[in-house]
C-alpha cells in the first residue's frame, strides 16, 4: 500500500468520526453514479470507485472540489468575501434557530430547538413558502469565512441535513404548486407543496452554490457530507426538469438557475442537459414575455426589475463560464430595452410606481444596479449618467415618452428633481402580479410623489390575509373608473392617441370594463405645468348603477370642500397641488380611510375620495377633473372646465378649462 492509500484511509477515518456527530450522515454511494467520473481531474475517483473503496472515493472526491476553480458571478473571489451587520445578524440568529424567512416578517421567528419546517406563525404563504429558500444559510456562510469560526459551518451543516431528513419529496400532482389560497392538501403532500414548489427548489439550487463555496473547506463539510449534498442537489435539479412552472416570472427563475446548476457543478451526468434547458427556456421567454418596447408581461414594475436581473444573471454565468454564444445579440438588446423602460417609469429620485404588485426599490439599490448595467452596456450613456447621479453620460433627448405595447405612457417637462411627471398605467391583460388597475397613474412633483397606487401589501393565505389582499388589489383601490366600486371585467386597454410634444400633449385610451360600460381616459398636459384628465363611461348600463372615479390622496391631512369638490395639500416643502373635479349635476364626493403598502406586509393609513354618478338612462357619465400642481400651500387658483361637444362621441373630444387669471383654454382633438 502507498503513502496516498494511508492518506486517503487516515482523512476518511476521521471524517467518519466528525460526521456520526452531524446527524449520522451516511456515506451515499450512488453519489457516483450521478457523476461523469471521466471528467477530468476525477480519474482517481473513479479508480477508488471501481475497486469498491467508496470511504476513500469520497475523500478524493472532496479533495477535487476543494481544489477545482469554478465560481460565480456573486462569489468570484472567496478570500475576499464580506459580511455586513444585517447579514451578521441573520447568521448568529440563525445558531438559535431564528430564522430570517421574509422582509415583512420581522422580528424573525424561532422555529425551535427541534427545528419545526411545518411551523407557520402566520397563515401567509409567503411566509411558509420563503422559509424554505434558507436565506440565512449563505450569510451563515458570509459569516464563517470572514471570522473562521466553525460553529457556523457545524450549524449549517446540521441544518441541511435536518432539512432533507424532515422535508421529503413525496409525488404530488403539479397543480399543487400553484399559487393557490384554498382546496388544503393534508399531510406529507400539504407539505410539499411549501418545501417542493419549483420556485423554492429554484432558489435553493442557485444559493447552495453559494453556500458550497464557502463552506467546502470545512472540517464539518465532510466526504460523507459531500455524498448527501451531491444526491440532494441532483434531486433539486432533476425535479425542477419535470416540474418546470408553465409561465411567468417563476419559470424564469427556474431556468435561470438550472443555468447556474449546470455550470457549477460540470461533473453531473445530467449538467449539460440542465444548463441548455435553462438556456432555450430563457431565449425562448424573452420573446414571450417581453413586449416590443421592453415591458414585461405581468406589467410590474417590481416583477419588471426582477425579470432584467434574472435575465442578466444568466448573462454573467455565461460569461464567467464560457458559453456567452449561447445567447443571441437580439437577446441581449431585448436587456437592454428592458432597462430603458424601466429608466423611463420612474422618478427622479430613482423610485418606481406601485402599480399593480410592485413594492419600492431603494434608490442606493438602483444606483449599484445601473453601475452594473453600464458595466454591460459600456455605450448606454443613458444607463451612465443614472449610475453617476449625472456625473456622467447623458439624458435621452426627449421627455415624455411612450410605450404602447405595454400600455405605460411617461409625461414629463424634466428629468430633475423639481421635475413635473405623471406615468399612466393603461395596457394589455397582464400576468399574475398585474392587477386590475387599467387607466391608474402617478405623479411626481418637486421631490414627491403624489396620487401613489396603493401596491399589494400581501400574496395568498388564509382568509384574513385574502381579505388584504383583495382590499389592494381592488380596482377602487387605484386612479381609476369603476361601476358600482366593482373590480374590472375586463382590462384590455386600447391607446387612441399618443401626441407625447407641443404644448399641450395627450393621451387617449379606452378600455371595454364592464359589461356594456367601457371607459375612455383623456389626459392632457398643459404647457408642462398642469393635467386636465376626462373620464367617460360610456354605455347601455342604466338604472340604480354608479359610475365611480376614484383617487388615492397623499399621506397626511387633505383639506377639501364638497360644495365645489377641490382637494388641497398643505406641505411645506414645496410640493403641494390643488384638484378639482366637474361632472354631473347630481354628482356626489365620497371620502374613505385607505392604505398604501410600499413593502410586503407592511402599510399605512391615508385617505382615499371618489366622485359618484348615478347613470340611470343616460348614455355616458362624463368627469373632467383638473390637477393643478404649485409649489405653496394656499392661495390655491380657480378653476372651472367645461365640456364643449355636450355628448360623448366616439370621434373626439372639446373642452374649455380656465385656471387663475389665464385665459380660457380650449383642449381637444379628434381621432
Amino acid at each position: 500500500m502507498n503513502r496516498r492509500f494511508f492518506l486517503v484511509a487516515a482523512a476518511a477515518a476521521a471524517a467518519m468520526s466528525l460526521s456520526a456527530g452531524i446527524d449520522a450522515q451516511e456515506l451515499r454511494p450512488e453519489a457516483f453514479d450521478l457523476l461523469d467520473l471521466d471528467w477530468p481531474g476525477l480519474e482517481q475517483v473513479k479508480a477508488l470507485h471501481s475497486e469498491g473503496r467508496d470511504s476513500a472515493a469520497a475523500v478524493a472526491l472532496l479533495d477535487y472540489y476543494r481544489g477545482r476553480d469554478i465560481r460565480t458571478p456573486e462569489i468570484k473571489d472567496i478570500k475576499k468575501v464580506k459580511i455586513n451587520k444585517k447579514q451578521q445578524k441573520w447568521a448568529d440568529e440563525a445558531l438559535e434557530h431564528t430564522f430570517y424567512v421574509h422582509d415583512g416578517y420581522q422580528p424573525s421567528f424561532n422555529y425551535g430547538e427541534d427545528i419545526d419546517w411545518q411551523y407557520w406563525p402566520v397563515k401567509d404563504n409567503e411566509l411558509r413558502w420563503q422559509l424554505h429558500r434558507h436565506k440565512w444559510f449563505t450569510p451563515m456562510g458570509y459569516a464563517y469565512r470572514v471570522s473562521g469560526d466553525e460553529k457556523y459551518a457545524r450549524e449549517w451543516a446540521h441544518q441541511y441535513m435536518d432539512w432533507i431528513r424532515k422535508n421529503p419529496l413525496v409525488s404530488i400532482d403539479q397543480k399543487e404548486y400553484e399559487m393557490v389560497s384554498s382546496g388544503e392538501v393534508k399531510g406529507a403532500a400539504e407539505n410539499v407543496r411549501f418545501a417542493w414548489r419549483p420556485l423554492e427548489v429554484s432558489h435553493r439550487l442557485q444559493d447552495q452554490c453559494f453556500q458550497f463555496q464557502l463552506f467546502v473547506d470545512s472540517p464539518y463539510f465532510t466526504p460523507e457530507f459531500l455524498t448527501e449534498f451531491l444526491v440532494n442537489y441532483r434531486r433539486h435539479a432533476d425535479h425542477i426538469m419535470h416540474n418546470y412552472s408553465e409561465q411567468g416570472n417563476h419559470l424564469l427563475f427556474e431556468a435561470q438557475r438550472m443555468i447556474y446548476a449546470g455550470s457549477f457543478f460540470p461533473e453531473f451526468r445530467e449538467a449539460a442537459e440542465w444548463r441548455q434547458s435553462g438556456v432555450d427556456i430563457l431565449n425562448r421567454e424573452i420573446k414571450v414575455q417581453v413586449y416590443d418596447d421592453g415591458g414585461q408581461f405581468e406589467l410590474d414594475p417590481h416583477y419588471h426589475l426582477a425579470t432584467i436581473d434574472i435575465f442578466l444573471k444568466a448573462l454573467s454565468m455565461a460569461d464567467l463560464n464560457g458559453f456567452r454564444h449561447d445567447f443571441p445579440q437580439s437577446y441581449i438588446d431585448t436587456v437592454e430595452k428592458m432597462i430603458v423602460f424601466y429608466a423611463n417609469i420612474c422618478f427622479p429620485d430613482y423610485s418606481n410606481p406601485l402599480f399593480s404588485d410592485a413594492k419600492m426599490t431603494g434608490k442606493s439599490t438602483m444606483i449599484n444596479s445601473y453601475k452594473r448595467y453600464s458595466q454591460i452596456f459600456p455605450d448606454n450613456q443613458f444607463f451612465k449618467y443614472l449610475a453617476t447621479e449625472g456625473k456622467e453620460g447623458a439624458l435621452p433627448d426627449y421627455l415624455s415618452k411612450g410605450f404602447l405595447n405595454s400600455g405605460f405612457f411617461v409625461f414629463r417637462n424634466g428629468w430633475g428633481m423639481d421635475a413635473l411627471q405623471m406615468v399612466v398605467k393603461a395596457g394589455p391583460k397582464g400576468e399574475w402580479h398585474c392587477q386590475p388597475d387599467n387607466g391608474t397613474f402617478e405623479m411626481w412633483y418637486n421631490g414627491r410623489s403624489l396620487f401613489q397606487d396603493s401596491g399589494s401589501y400581501v400574496y395568498a393565505g388564509d382568509a384574513e390575509v385574502m381579505e388584504w389582499r383583495n382590499w389592494f388589489r381592488a380596482t377602487a383601490h387605484h386612479n381609476t373608473l369603476t361601476l358600482n366600486n366593482e373590480n374590472l371585467q375586463t382590462t384590455e386597454s386600447k391607446t387612441l392617441l399618443w401626441q407625447p410634444e407641443g404644448d399641450v400633449q395627450i393621451l387617449v385610451t379606452e378600455n371595454p370594463s364592464y359589461k356594456n360600460l367601457k371607459h375612455r381616459r383623456s389626459v392632457f398636459f398643459v404647457d408642462g405645468k398642469y393635467f386636465v384628465i376626462v373620464d367617460e363611461a360610456v354605455g347601455s348600463v342604466s338604472g340604480n348603477n354608479n359610475v365611480n372615479l376614484h383617487f388615492q390622496m397623499p399621506r397626511g391631512n387633505v383639506p377639501n370642500s364638497r360644495e365645489d369638490m377641490t382637494f388641497y395639500t398643505e406641505f411645506e416643502d414645496g410640493s403641494n397641488f390643488m384638484f378639482q373635479c366637474f361632472g354631473p349635476d347630481n354628482m356626489t364626493m365620497k371620502k374613505e380611510p385607505g392604505w398604501i403598502s410600499t413593502a410586503y406586509n407592511k402599510k399605512v393609513q391615508r385617505m382615499n375620495v371618489s366622485f359618484n354618478v348615478k347613470k340611470l338612462d343616460s348614455p355616458s357619465v362624463r368627469y373632467i377633473t383638473v390637477i393643478y400642481p404649485k409649489e405653496k400651500a394656499g392661495k390655491e387658483p380657480a378653476l372651472s372646465a367645461k365640456f364643449l361637444n355636450k355628448e360623448f362621441s366616439e370621434d373626439g373630444l372639446k373642452i374649455q378649462v380656465k385656471v387663475g387669471k389665464e385665459k380660457k383654454r380650449v383642449l381637444e382633438y379628434a381621432l
